[in-house]
């Protein structure tokens, strides 16, 4: 087994962009699709039998658009629940750490200010396959669950919700504190700063408008990042 090497899915995504761009120093291998298919069981093994890294980061998955969970659920259990279930079979047979990328919108949204413990409740499909994926992942004792509420820098969107309170947290903060975080185990939550999301867009657009979310999502959806805030201040 390599001592530095890590295979990150996802390679052509927008973290991964993020993450080749800093200047991290570790050793990460981007494959394809083409040469590791999540939703191939045997081409996972594979891969990973070929190249056994120390660390497997995963990252790739059905994201966006939101509502493509609801009109092709097909694809998103492919994708999202059992491709993460063939790669967390694939690394137990090697004992490789597993660090598994979920969503901060596992959690219900309605008191805000969630801990790794409290009660979970997805708001959406595609949150429901984000936990699918991760009743996997805990199964698997040799594992990391990130739960993030990231986005790109600057905010890519015209509007921002002024009245849903979140610690959103760019591609490139959670870059730098990848490394950190590589040989913890159990559920941590990743975030920034709880706010409104028109406050957190308005430092990186100053031209963004504010707009309603209630409409779509719960208005209290933030995490409690204490436990975060406690890991990377002891390195």
């Amino acid at each position: 087994m390599n001592n530095n090497k890590i295979i990150l899915t996802g390679g052509s995504g927008r973290f991964a962009k993020v993450l080749k761009e800093t200047n991290n120093k570790l050793k990460i291998d981007y494959p394809t699709k083409r040469q590791l298919d999540i939703t191939s069981f045997s081409s996972t093994l594979k891969y990973i039998k070929k190249n056994k890294p120390k660390y497997f980061i995963h990252c790739a998955g059905l994201s966006r658009p939101m509502d493509i969970h609801d009109k092709d659920i097909s694809r998103s259990i492919n994708l999202n629940i059992i491709g993460t279930a063939n790669i967390v079979r694939a690394c137990s047979e090697f004992n490789i750490k597993l660090i598994y990328f979920s969503s901060g919108y596992v959690y219900p949204g309605t008191i805000g200010n969630y801990k790794e413990n409290s009660p979970l409740l997805p708001i959406n499909n595609y949150a429901w396959s984000k936990l699918g994926g991760e009743a996997s992942v805990i199964m698997y004792k040799n594992s990391l669950i990130l739960r993030l509420i990231m986005c790109e820098k600057p905010f890519v969107h015209k509007f921002a919700f002024s009245d849903i309170e979140t610690n959103f947290i760019f591609h490139d903060e959670v870059a730098k504190m990848l490394p950190k975080l590589l040989n913890e185990n159990g559920i941590i939550n990743v975030g920034g700063k709880i706010q409104t999301v028109y406050n957190f867009a308005k430092k990186s657009s100053h031209n963004i408008k504010k707009i309603s979310g209630r409409k779509f999502f719960p208005l209290k959806p933030s995490m409690n990042i204490s436990k975060l805030k406690k890991i990377l201040k002891k390195i």
